[in-house]
């Protein structure tokens, strides 16, 4: 941890931790000094270190501050902004709430349901850089968020599928989604198209759906099926040491209820090359056990996250940042 400097937190752990690369997943932080652990001294010191505590981010993937005495979603917000991010609007299925400012309810599909590994927004144009996350109420049992180093996934997928990948990548991939009219929680995909597009004009909301390229095709029951192509498989982004991520979303929408995910061209993906990454994708996850006033940094660019099916109650927000 030859990066590491700091005076006002302290090194951690918690358990599930994994050394990817030689790097500790999650990073944990907690305060120097337990008389400072209020928010006010959180706020003051990443204000001071915002530089260094980006670094961090992006050298560890996932950074976990632990022991402050975060509240609730105004103590969040401060700490967020505190980081000086540019806020970035949620574009996507899942049904979340506005709560405080930059704010937002996680998914509220059922707790029972497992939200698969994702990249945040993957499948737009924009997406957010960082992904951060704060519990307010922990589970009793479950409900872990858990993630993926997204480029041990496209190591073992070249490794065990090299033609195969190298031909998706070339040829791109196509994805299609349905969405009901209006929000409904019954799902965790539930969220209407009118909420995900700001409007009920069906017209403006092909203009907006085309700005984030995608297009639509208006279902007779008065949901939107938009489709999205060509999308890339991998990604590779600055900083991060030339990694390929595997930057798609392909297990998670591959044949679903109300998704679908093939070649650009509608050629069917491998099958066992879909199950086979399934797999591989929860062999590399990584996860922790949340404890209220747990605020979560995942480096949307270089991690997939997911959510564990949960007893109630549980309640994490989350705001998403370029």
């Amino acid at each position: 941890m030859a990066a590491y400097s700091s005076k006002f937190f302290k090194i951690g752990s918690c358990d599930g931790q994994k050394v990817v690369d030689g790097e500790v997943m999650p990073l944990v932080l907690e305060p120097a000094d337990p008389a400072k652990k209020d928010v006010e001294s959180l706020v003051e010191a990443l204000g001071n270190n915002k530089e260094w505590f980006d670094q961090m981010i992006t050298k560890n993937s996932a950074v976990l501050l632990r022991g402050f005495d975060v509240g609730n979603a105004v103590n969040f917000n401060d700490v967020v902004e505190a980081c000086d991010w540019e806020d970035i609007r949620y574009v996507g299925p899942a049904p979340r709430t506005h709560i405080h400012k930059r704010i937002w309810t996680a998914n509220e599909g059922p707790l029972s349901e497992f939200i698969y590994y994702h990249h945040e927004m993957v499948l737009i144009k924009e997406f957010p850089k960082k992904v951060i996350l704060f519990c307010e109420i922990p589970p009793p049992e479950g409900g872990e968020t858990p993630f993926v180093p997204s480029f041990k996934v496209t190591e073992k997928m070249l490794e065990e599928f090299p033609e195969e990948v190298e031909e998706i990548e070339k040829r791109g991939l196509m994805y299609s989604f349905s969405a009901p009219t209006r929000n409904t929680t019954a799902s965790m995909r539930g969220r209407g198209w009118e909420d995900a597009f700001a409007t009920s004009d069906k017209q403006e909301a092909e203009r907006r759906a085309n700005a984030l390229g995608m297009e639509i095709e208006w279902l007779a029951d008065g949901g939107a099926k938009t489709i999205l192509r060509p999308r890339a498989l991998t990604r590779v982004f600055e900083g991060r040491n030339g990694r390929r991520m595997w930057f798609n979303t392909v297990v998670g929408m591959h044949g679903k209820e109300q998704s679908s995910a093939t070649m650009a061209d509608g050629t069917e993906l491998p099958l066992k090359l879909v199950k086979r990454c399934e797999e591989i994708i929860e062999e590399e996850s990584i996860q922790f056990k949340w404890q209220k006033g747990d605020v979560a940094f995942f480096d949307n660019w270089a991690l997939l996250h997911g959510r564990r099916p949960s007893l109630p109650p549980r309640k994490v927000l989350v705001a998403t940042c370029k």
